[in-house]
């Protein structure tokens, strides 16, 4: 298969089964062969036509007769990406935009519906020269936003009452952001110079991040990240900026023994075991062997091997009660500061879901601190921004703990500028550029009773 249209339109009606974006797309382009542009054409159309569904959804709502959702599932899965070319993205003009689609709605099994394809399609390109903002969207802020950006309700709720209008809408735009590429360089095997140098002699183009010693972002196409210099070698990791925040945040010291409790894939495990320039024990526990086993391959790749592996669900480890002298619980959690990376993720989780998560952190921070020597510290970090599972945790933990308190960062640490007045870091991507994160130091002050 070599149409790209043609290999988004598989990937998308597999998200619109059921399927997660990312295995979609795999899937789909092993089964095509692709040039590197039409590759990332395919992945421009899969995710952003998964992101904007609610968006697209309502436009087919305000030009056609028949609502979306009473459209043919693959017929609407075709009008999605019709739509999402002509809305966003402006470098395809028009004209192809609606010609392509036509001749993917005769291609699979619409022959006779392709002048309503064509029809709804130009009467868009119409509406929007005539006024571009001529949908007519609800005066409540919640669904203004919701359709306008294309989150659901509930989430933009979350955000409103926390930021107001004009800063979630800001977050709302950045979240539907193309996301970028960081690197995490491995400064036991090289140095960002080195790796700056290398990566230019290549071709890519690179920044340097403030506040993290050993971040890259990458700038543009990179092609396939493996055949990047110096992967093979073990320089570098992908690890987004703000995930480099909580290693710095636990400050590990070499000859320590430290548990990382949810660790894989293991970005901020072998993050420990570099900055404890691998002169220690780092535990890496999780409850998915299989899992586990890219961790391994990382660890392997960069020459780490402070790492020890352990199967198990947190709650039930009772042979590290007491032992380590720095925990870090990166909880499993909604990804809420992470919508632009998963474009199916808001359309997955609700606000039940986000319930069940906050009680499985609560009951993994309650059993992890137990991991903790008296005087020793506990990391909690999540890559959400949804209170329940953030601040909620913490305050009943502290009420439930009281030889517990929160340690926030040194003001000339690497985190300081992220602290707010609790002491807790709290990540906006809309106003650092990176995921959204929370974490928070705790320190054990004495032996529990």
């Amino acid at each position: 298969m070599t149409n790209p249209r043609q290999v988004a339109f598989i990937a998308l009606r597999d998200v619109h089964k059921g399927a997660y974006t990312d295995v979609a797309l795999d899937r789909a382009l092993q089964r095509a062969t692709l040039l590197d542009s039409d590759r990332r054409l395919v992945t421009e159309l899969l995710y952003g036509s998964v992101r904007r569904q609610r968006t697209l959804d309502f436009i087919i709502d305000q030009l056609a007769t028949k609502k979306s959702h009473q459209q043919p599932t693959e017929l609407r899965t075709i009008l999605h990406l019709g739509l999402y070319q002509l809305r966003y993205q402006e470098r395809i003009p028009a004209s192809a935009a609606v010609n392509t689609t036509v001749e993917l709605a005769k291609e699979n099994g619409f022959a006779g519906l392709t002048g309503f394809v064509n029809g709804l399609l130009r009467q868009y390109i119409r509406s929007a020269e005539a006024s571009p903002d001529f949908l007519k969207l609800p005066e409540n802020p919640v669904q203004r936003l919701g359709i306008l950006h294309s989150f659901p309700d509930w989430i933009i709720q979350v955000w409103l009452e926390q930021l107001g209008l004009a800063e979630t809408e800001k977050l709302c735009e950045w979240m539907n952001q193309t996301p970028t590429i960081d690197l995490r360089i491995n400064p036991l095997r090289t140095s960002i110079e080195e790796v700056e140098t290398a990566l230019k002699s290549a071709g890519i183009l690179a920044r340097r991040i403030p506040n993290l010693p050993q971040a890259l972002r990458l700038i543009g196409n990179t092609g396939s990240i493996q055949q990047l210099p110096g992967f093979k070698d073990g320089w570098w990791v992908v690890q987004d900026a703000s995930a480099q925040l909580v290693g710095h945040l636990l400050d590990p010291q070499p000859g320590e023994v430290i548990i990382d409790a949810c660790a894989a894939p293991g970005g901020k495990t072998t993050h420990i075991a570099e900055l404890i320039q691998d002169r220690g024990t780092v535990w890496a526990g999780d409850r998915t062997a299989s899992r586990l086993r890219k961790l391994k391959e990382n660890a392997q790749r960069l020459n780490l091997h402070s790492i020890q592996i352990c199967t198990g669900d947190s709650r039930n480890l009772p042979q590290f009660y007491n032992t380590a002298d720095r925990v870090l619980l990166d909880a499993p959690c909604s990804g809420l500061g992470t919508l632009h990376r998963h474009a199916d993720a808001r359309w997955r989780q609700t606000p039940a879901s986000v319930q069940e998560l906050s009680t499985l952190q609560k009951e993994l921070l309650a059993h992890t601190s137990k991991f903790v020597k008296a005087g020793g510290v506990l990391v909690y970090a999540t890559c959400t921004l949804h209170p329940a599972e953030t601040e909620d945790v913490i305050t009943q933990f502290l009420t439930e703990n009281t030889d517990w308190q929160i340690e926030p960062p040194s003001p000339n640490s690497l985190d300081s500028c992220y602290t707010t007045s609790h002491g807790w870091l709290k990540v906006w991507p809309h106003n650092q550029d990176m995921d959204g994160f929370f974490m928070v130091r705790l320190r054990k002050t004495n032996v529990s009773a």
